[in-house]
């Protein structure tokens, strides 16, 4: 991740969700930890980043060199529709701890993972990181989207006033083993996957009576 001299620690935040479990895969199993190398897989179970004390306790405890952030508070549509307020200020507390707080501690990367919800809702494609801030995002999710390009605003901040360069990544829909697979709160792939898996167990392979037209068929 850098050139850095010296062992590097790498703190991964959401350590236990479905991206740091990917990347913990890939280090563990695949790639092996290199000489010099030490990897820390954080959950919320070890430390509740909303929190600003606890946030700084995994810092002090850890001292890592460098940071992946993929902590946050996720969902579903419904629950992104029922509690914005809640996504908006959990997320931005977490993101601004964990930023605040590699830079405190020295850091030499951090790459925060953001969201493909972050774009405006009302765009041209084919979209970019430089069209981010260009318009409001989607009206259902907009606390989580807002508080998802703060940390593009934070980390431009950082670099401007104390040369920190932090950087982030837009990755696109992402689906995988440890997912959440709840029905209501998950979101479209893996609710997909649970409700399949039931309707096989079950053996009810349809539901109701559904009508689709075949687009070849309109005229």
């Amino acid at each position: 991740m850098d050139g850095s001299v010296g062992p590097m620690r790498v703190l991964v935040t959401g350590g236990s969700g479905l991206v740091g479990r990917a990347i913990e895969r890939v280090v563990k199993k695949e790639g092996k930890e290199r000489e010099g190398e030490e990897w820390i897989f954080l959950s919320s179970k070890e430390a509740n980043l909303v929190s600003a004390e606890e946030t700084r306790a995994a810092f002090e405890k850890h001292r890592p060199t460098h940071v992946i952030h993929l902590a946050a508070m996720v969902g579903g549509l419904y629950k992104n529709m029922r509690q914005n307020l809640d996504f908006w200020r959990n997320n931005v507390h977490i993101n601004d701890n964990v930023l605040n707080m590699s830079h405190e501690f020295g850091v030499v990367k951090v790459v925060s993972c953001l969201s493909t919800c972050v774009f405006p809702d009302k765009t041209t494609y084919p979209i970019d990181e430089t069209m981010m801030h260009n318009g409001a995002p989607h009206d259902s999710n907009y606390g989580y989207a807002y508080a998802k390009r703060m940390i593009d605003v934070h980390n431009r901040a950082l670099f401007q006033q104390h040369g920190r360069k932090y950087t982030a990544v837009i990755p696109t829909n992402m689906f995988g083993p440890h997912d959440n697979y709840n029905i209501e709160d998950g979101h479209v792939m893996p609710g997909l996957i649970h409700k399949t898996y039931l309707a096989k167990s079950e053996k009810h392979l349809t539901h109701n009576h559904p009508i689709g037209c075949f687009l070849s068929d309109v005229n």
